[in-house]
């Protein structure tokens, strides 16, 4: 075989190659062209905001002293229900009974004092109108006078003070109801300095509980007050309690660079399940509309191409002008083979559906979209071997 004839046989399979790849790898051609519709339909629209909090009594009241000493007896304890005014603790009252007595015996001696100055005073005052004693005798009798006057009511002044501290040694709960701390022994001795200590932590009523919810800043301006609450704790993780915003607190608290503010959600506790220092995970419905008018997010998106309606035999109304909208969206309305604009308030969106305020109607077909729909390549013959035995019911050669 001479070398030109090996040269056309080598560019003949060449050719016939390529020519199979390009049978094989050819783009497809267009089936047809669709136009997605949707009908619009009626939903509930809700938005919330997650966030974690801790339960807290809604009152609750530290009880301490105002007088060192120390604890003599201990009438409640833990859980116990109290009533305002109960005797719920009593301190050593010896050194306070010592204090009472040392203050009315210096009492009695100041009132004698004073009482025995006035009557000086008095006659001094009388012999001074006569002439009958100089003015220097009337002004020393004046003044030791005054002094006891004023020794007298300092002395009725820390008479007060002692029985007042008397008073609180005996320690009554302020309101009702239930211990659910107790921060000292019988026998133990309590120092009131600078800070109060605290001896009980009473709370109101364990039937009307609080949550107190960390909300993100980004989420923040979504609460307001009456909001509906949803939240679980992990006491009962089957359990869903439900609760209020009662108030959004203003002051921010700042952790490793991340902004909260304080929300405060009161809830019902008739069960009493809700303890105080739970930790709850905290839903805030921020926006909640049942019966809702909605249609598919991206029908409001949608802009009719006159090439593919003139494929289905349709035709489209021209849009509104930039003015004629304002600031309301363009939904296109499916009226037989033609598309007809409708100005619309868009609301609220949930998931992949908007709310329309205006414009529209129940039972209104809307266009979602449009596409060409194109076919699948037919696959290629699969090859095989021929050394490979041929698979059941094959063609095999007849004999």
């Amino acid at each position: 075989m001479t070398t030109k004839r090996k040269k056309w046989l080598l560019a003949g399979c060449i050719a016939v190659v390529a020519a199979g790849c390009w049978l094989l790898l050819r783009p497809t051609k267009t089936g047809g062209i669709t136009l997605e519709t949707d009908t619009t339909t009626r939903i509930t629209i809700s938005n919330s905001v997650t966030a974690t909090g801790t339960v807290e009594p809604v009152t609750e009241v530290e009880v301490g002293t105002q007088v060192s000493g120390i604890i003599d007896k201990l009438y409640v304890d833990y859980n116990d229900v109290v009533k305002a005014g109960q005797l719920i603790a009593e301190m050593d009252k010896v050194t306070l009974q010592a204090e009472l007595e040392s203050a009315q015996a210096e009492e009695a001696s100041s009132k004698t004092e004073y009482e025995y100055q006035l009557k000086n005073y008095t006659r001094t005052r009388t012999l001074h109108e006569k002439e009958l004693v100089s003015d220097a005798e009337y002004d020393e009798a004046f003044y030791l006078y005054e002094k006891a006057r004023n020794a007298y009511e300092q002395a009725k002044a820390a008479m007060v003070k002692v029985e007042r501290n008397l008073g609180y040694a005996t320690i009554t709960s302020p309101i009702d109801g239930v211990v659910i701390s107790r921060a000292v022994e019988e026998g133990q001795t309590v120092a009131a300095g600078f800070e109060t200590p605290t001896l009980f932590t009473i709370a109101n009523d364990l039937t009307q509980m609080q949550v107190v919810a960390d909300v993100d800043e980004a989420d923040i301006g979504q609460v307001t007050e009456g909001q509906r609450v949803d939240f679980t704790v992990d006491a009962y993780p089957d359990d869903t309690f439900e609760g209020v915003v009662e108030q959004v607190r203003l002051e921010a608290t700042t952790e490793s660079s991340v902004v909260t503010y304080e929300v405060v959600i009161t809830a019902h506790n008739p069960d009493l399940k809700l303890k105080p220092g739970l930790t709850a995970n905290v839903t805030i419905y921020t926006l909640e509309k049942e019966n809702a008018l909605s249609v598919p997010t991206r029908a409001l998106r949608f802009v009719p191409d006159a090439v593919l309606l003139a494929e289905l035999e349709m035709t489209a109304e021209a849009e509104p002008s930039q003015s004629e909208a304002g600031t309301k969206r363009t939904v296109w309305v499916v009226n037989g083979q033609t598309l007809s604009p409708r100005l619309v308030t868009a609301g609220a969106a949930s998931g992949d559906r908007t709310e329309i305020i205006d414009g529209l109607s129940d039972g209104d077909i809307v266009a979602v979209d449009m596409a060409a729909a194109v076919s699948a390549p037919a696959p290629a013959a699969a090859e095989r071997s021929p050394f490979m035995p041929t698979p059941p019911g094959g063609n095999d050669k007849k004999k």
